[in-house]
């Protein structure tokens, strides 16, 4: 993983969740009706989280580098200047549109993109709602053009994490629309159109950074007054687990196939449009769907105010470890990283089946408990820990401990609720 990509990421992530504050800070002080829910935004914050560790790991396949297309097939090279690197913009978001509307019509690559539809709110923390589910990235072919003109890999590099920032600050319904503005980028108005399950708005505005993608190639939708975006997806996912959501779409795939006595419909199901399911199946296994997106009741457990703090004291905790992960990667072995990352994921897992009171929750947690223990004293992940904390296998092992005692005290109380 590139150190200038660790950099940004030290700088974004605070960044982003500061502007998360601020949203929540004017939506309470200035917009009464702006309501924020303290519960979905830890949901986005994890699957951000579990997207970060996927990413620094390098865990996606690319069948043909850009970089092999520039150097063996370009007609032109083009030396690094400020215009190199507009065009380089220009090609990453052109390709940006174009995986987005793949995800968006065929049934297997919908399951890279559902976690960002997941959630029913529509704010800036929904935005970090990435998916760890996308090992097979078509990008590439996309980028074709802009590699054939000669644009270094290395440029792409630098401006493909920027292109994605550039898409977090139009999540939010505390900005209206942008006069002029509206014709040339997206903007928080178009995006309210994208993510919502409205049948005038669904699978519209799929541009990233300048709506003119979706002008010229017809998938346009202007935000209408009199229809006020429903958001979510048309068949509810009713969890904020970001891990079982980043596959949800990928095992009811697997499951259709499985069960349709149809063998052609076994292969076709992968590539037909989003949603496509074999009739059989269809009959003998219905999937409930959000009909009328007005009638729709949001998914929302009742947690106490006990377990909204410990949720939220949990989530410090595991961000903090991913902190410090993703700043010793360089020093770690694949085996001991990938290890650590494991450790991260179990911990979101945990803490996100406790908020959606599961009642076995505490099994998860004690796996947890079992794979901190192996980490703690049987590699090298914390071994960094020693010139900085004093007494920190003790901590450690303290929390790990107690996280345990207090996840089954929930389990035990909180879940007959």
């Amino acid at each position: 993983m590139p150190t200038y990509y660790i950099t940004t990421l030290n700088f974004a992530i605070p960044f982003f969740i500061t502007l998360i504050a601020i949203e929540i800070f004017f939506s309470k002080v200035y917009n009464k009706d702006y309501v924020i829910r303290s519960m979905d935004t830890l949901s986005s914050l994890c699957s951000g989280l579990t997207n970060i560790v996927k990413d620094v790991l390098g865990l996606t396949i690319i069948i043909v580098s850009y970089s092999y297309i520039v150097d063996n097939l370009a007609f032109f090279k083009i030396e690094s200047s400020f215009l190199v690197y507009v065009i380089a913009f220009i090609g990453i978001d052109f390709a940006g549109y174009w995986v987005h509307r793949i995800n968006h019509s065929i049934n297997y690559f919908w399951n890279h993109h559902i976690i960002h539809h997941s959630s029913e709110e529509f704010n800036l923390a929904c935005a970090l709602r990435q998916s760890i589910s996308n090992f097979f990235s078509i990008s590439f072919i996309f980028l074709i053009p802009t590699a054939l003109i000669g644009v270094q890999a290395e440029v792409v590099g630098v401006l493909a994490p920027l292109h994605l920032f550039a898409q977090y600050w139009y999540h939010t319904r505390l900005i209206g629309k942008l006069g002029f503005l509206e014709y040339v980028i997206v903007t928080p108005s178009h995006h309210r159109v994208h993510h919502a399950i409205n049948k005038e708005y669904l699978d519209k505005n799929l541009s990233q950074v300048f709506i003119i993608w979706d002008k010229l190639f017809g998938t346009f939708q202007e935000e209408l007054d009199d229809v006020p975006p429903v958001y979510g997806v048309k068949r509810p996912l009713r969890s904020w687990n970001p891990i079982k959501i980043n596959f949800s779409h990928l095992f009811l795939l697997v499951r259709d196939a499985w069960r349709t006595s149809d063998f052609i419909d076994k292969f076709k199901i992968w590539f037909m449009p989003t949603g496509w399911r074999p009739e059989d199946v269809e009959k003998k296994y219905p999937v409930k769907s959000i009909d009328s997106v007005y009638d729709y009741e949001k998914y929302y457990p009742i947690l106490s105010r006990e377990l909204q703090y410990w949720s939220w004291y949990q989530f410090i905790v595991v961000f903090v470890f991913i902190m410090y992960f993703i700043n010793n990667l360089h020093i770690l072995s694949f085996t001991d990283a990938t290890l650590f990352a494991s450790f991260i994921f179990i911990c979101i897992y945990s803490l996100t089946s406790l908020m959606d009171k599961e009642k076995k929750s505490w099994i998860v947690e004690f796996i947890k408990l079992s794979f901190g223990f192996l980490l703690l004293f049987y590699t090298n992940n914390f071994s960094e820990l020693e010139m900085i904390i004093p007494f920190y296998e003790t901590i450690i092992s303290s929390y790990l401990i107690v996280s345990f005692l207090v996840v089954t005290y929930f389990n035990r109380y909180e879940l007959r609720l």
